[in-house]
């Protein structure tokens, strides 16, 4: 891993950080890093999640025709 990024922390979230790096006795980097791929990872599942949530309603008409194009006039427009 060779890259860098530099970011400015509110002091309450940087002893956060630090209270967690003694707990598990990992390093502050590798804390930092586990907690951005968990929140990544998470925020990548629900998009997907809710990009396929339409699909259970996908061909879902009550009370209409069995095939919409073989009823000629069933459109206007």
């Amino acid at each position: 891993m060779s890259n860098t990024l530099t970011i400015r922390l509110p002091e309450e979230l940087l002893e956060q950080l630090r209270e967690k790096s003694r707990r598990t006795g990992l390093p502050l980097g590798r804390v930092v890093r586990q907690s951005l791929e968990t929140t990544l990872s998470k925020e990548e599942g629900t998009k997907k999640a809710a990009q396929q949530a339409w699909r259970k309603y996908a061909g879902v008409i009550k009370g209409g025709p069995r095939d919409v194009s073989s009823r000629k006039g069933f459109s206007r427009g």
